[in-house]
């Protein structure tokens, strides 16, 4: 005949002690160690659409993998071009018509290309004028485009003006990567409005082969794929880039890993301490 818990003294205080005990285990086997991507420091870290509830998709769940290199881009061109709704419908799949302008945030998320996992971090950038004959390029767009391995600039066929200023842009690039190998994409935006259309797309495909830079005419607002096919084919050549280049490019592009001998030794004694706690429950 079995007796109740509570009727054996003692024995109630064991069976407690030995539950937490599991629970315990239970909860240092499920710990995670993460990797933090370096950030530039003009980034505002409360931007980043991870951190943000209404960049979160529906079902998805936070992903475990770690990143073995990081792709750094920077998307530049002029005011109201769509270079913010351009990354964010790269990296949600969403359009959101209404954004706060020349706010410079910097979005990150991880995806696999290729069956290589990469950490994309995609730096917007105030929108760029010209004054007179000059570009009017803040400090803060230099650094991003110091910072970045490729560049994205962006026009709509709707402004002439941000046609104009492509090839201003591309010339300051070059002049802030003298080495000239840095990808440079030309992006032509806003194709679904041909009723209001000022640039032939021809005309965009024509200068940026004479830039030698890649072309794409997409609409953020219609077509997602268009998107995604010139960010993909961008970050293969990056990568590309990064295995063929210096021995340094490719240490800075490799993101570290954290050392386990550290975190088995924090297990370790977790759990001595944990067991010492039992042994003392149980010799009551």
């Amino acid at each position: 005949m079995e007796l109740p818990v509570n009727t054996v003294p003692g024995l109630e205080q064991k069976v407690k002690a030995n539950r937490k005990y599991r629970n315990s285990l239970t909860a240092m086997n499920n710990l995670r160690v993460r990797v933090k991507v370096p950030l530039p420091k003009f980034v505002c870290h409360e931007c980043l659409p991870e951190r943000r509830p209404e960049f979160q998709e529906e079902g998805c769940q936070e992903e475990e993998i770690l990143a073995t290199r990081v792709i750094k881009i920077s998307v530049i061109g002029g005011s109201g071009v769509g270079k913010t709704a351009l990354v964010v419908r790269f990296l949600t799949k969403r359009f959101i018509g209404d954004y706060e302008r020349n706010a410079g945030n910097l979005y990150s998320r991880q995806v696999q290309i290729d069956g290589m996992n990469l950490a994309i971090q995609v730096q917007d950038t105030p929108g760029v004028q010209m004054n007179e004959s000059n570009l009017e390029c803040n400090e803060q767009l230099n650094r991003s485009i110091r910072w970045a391995d490729a560049v994205v600039i962006v026009f709509s066929i709707t402004d002439c003006k941000s046609y104009e200023l492509i090839s201003h842009l591309h010339q300051h690039v070059r002049q802030l990567h003298p080495d000239n190998r840095i990808p440079i994409v030309v992006v032509a935006n806003k194709a679904d409005l041909l009723h209001l259309k000022q640039v032939e797309p021809q005309s965009g495909l024509q200068l940026a082969n004479m830039l030698g830079c890649t072309f794409y005419e997409v609409s953020v607002s219609e077509n997602y794929i268009d998107v995604y096919n010139a960010f993909q084919v961008l970050c293969k050549e990056i990568s590309k880039h990064q295995t063929t280049g210096t021995p340094e490019k490719r240490k800075n592009s490799l993101i570290p890993r954290p050392k386990s001998p550290n975190m088995q030794d924090l297990k370790r004694r977790f759990k001595q301490v944990l067991s010492a706690k039992v042994r003392t429950a149980t010799s009551v």
